[in-house]
């Protein structure tokens, strides 16, 4: 039973976290909210950082979860500049970095996301390297792409994932040269495939973006503190006045492990290891968002999802669960990309290896489709690029697992509404 001498605490104030406080009041929880915070801003979201806000087309205030003033009004108890450094799970405790102080917990929710992957190379002390996870990042790197589309500078970017493009779009927007530097043999490879990552890097260069494909970055070269240019592995130097690592970014589970929480491998995303109902090993923890690794029901393999959509529907399913609600957690993963005049949606999950076709519905050449994965007839995930209102549909597809027929899904002229019951 749930009752107002309860204490719910939560650790990370992200997405997730704000969204969890949100639904335990919004649930009728009368109970202590506690909310804790390691940086000093206020909850906020992150695709905003390396779009909108990134590029200067939305303000400031804009990214944040609630008012200020809100969390005041629903007696939820915001720590920020705060991290918590120790867990006690006999005593049911956290205990605050700062000053020692330890509070008691009747449910705890761990939102403690994750953090950019570092770069281990020479020159990463250099003041011109950059990544991008968090405001206060935003904010300099803002500063940064205008400063060098003023000046015709260099950027290079380490990795072609989501955060490395997005933020090469913006760079470009503002005047900046990119060059991109990344392993793989295209952008997005072990999310897209070679099927549809080479989209991504035709898009790029119709943009001028300068792609080093099969390399890895090996040094940054400086002088008097300053970046000069990017070395790779294979003899390579890039002239550079700014780098930015987007290599990836790395589940926060230290907490979670000290407290001798189930931590999944890394094969399968590394994060704190929580069941259907998100709870962790211990029943009276849970985790959500970035850090929770969960066994997906429909996809019959442990995830650890990244993005936006997992913390804003996560942190609600968790509270829900703190609540003792008839809660499972067994979302689609979703998430979109805004690039230049590009605009897409992915739903599902199909890395390389996992399915034996790429169909496609619409124009590709003119940007205006939608991608399916499938395997043995049933769509793994969708992408729709330049197309909308089509999420729900691709994903009542994916769950039902529905034999389709590929040349009807391929076929713009059949609804996709009927090519599963």
């Amino acid at each position: 039973m749930v009752d107002a001498d309860q204490t719910f605490v939560i650790v990370g104030g992200g997405l997730a976290g704000a969204k969890a406080a949100e639904t335990l009041r919004t649930e009728g929880f009368t109970g202590r909210v506690i909310l804790i915070c390691d940086e000093r801003d206020h909850p906020y979201e992150r695709p905003p950082l390396s779009k909108g806000y990134l590029l200067g087309k939305e303000e400031r205030d804009s990214v944040f979860v609630h008012e200020p003033a809100w969390y005041a009004a629903n007696d939820i108890e915001l720590h920020l500049g705060q991290t918590v450094d120790a867990i006690d799970r006999t005593a049911k405790t956290v205990r605050f970095g700062e000053d020692g102080t330890v509070v008691r917990y009747d449910k705890l929710l761990l939102a403690t996301g994750a953090e950019p992957r570092r770069l281990d190379v020479p020159g990463t002390d250099l003041a011109g390297v950059h990544h991008l996870r968090r405001l206060a990042h935003a904010e300099r790197l803002k500063h940064v792409l205008a400063n060098l589309g003023r000046d015709n500078g260099h950027l290079v970017i380490a990795g072609a994932g989501w955060i490395g493009l997005e933020v090469a779009a913006a760079a470009r927007e503002y005047g900046a040269e990119v060059t991109v530097i990344e392993r793989g043999p295209t952008p997005l490879h072990h999310v897209l495939g070679p099927e549809l990552g080479g989209l991504f890097a035709e898009l790029h260069r119709e943009h001028g973006v300068r792609f080093h494909f099969g390399a890895r970055l090996t040094e940054i070269v400086g002088q008097d503190g300053m970046v000069l240019a990017a070395r790779t592995d294979d003899g390579e130097e890039h002239p550079a006045h700014d780098v930015l690592a987007a290599i990836g970014a790395a589940p926060r589970t230290h907490l979670a492990e000290a407290a001798g929480l189930e931590i999944a491998d890394r094969a399968h995303g590394g994060g704190v290891v929580v069941d259907e109902r998100l709870r962790t090993s211990d029943p009276d923890i849970y985790a959500a968002g970035d850090v929770a690794s969960f066994h997906h029901a429909l996809f019959e393999t442990s995830l650890r999802v990244e993005h936006w959509a997992n913390a804003l529907n996560g942190g609600p399913a968790a509270a829900r669960c703190m609540l003792d609600r008839d809660v499972t957690y067994d979302r689609v993963p979703y998430f979109f990309s805004d690039q230049y005049d590009l605009g897409m949606e992915y739903s599902g999950w199909a890395p390389p290896g996992t399915y034996d076709q790429v169909v496609i519905r619409g124009d590709a050449g003119k940007r205006e489709f939608i991608a399916f994965w499938v395997k043995e007839g049933r769509v793994l995930a969708g992408m729709n690029v330049n197309v909308w209102d089509v999420t729900d549909k691709i994903q009542h597809l994916i769950r039902t697992k529905a034999q389709v027929n590929t040349e009807s899904l391929a076929d713009p002229h059949v609804p996709l509404e009927s090519l599963a019951p």
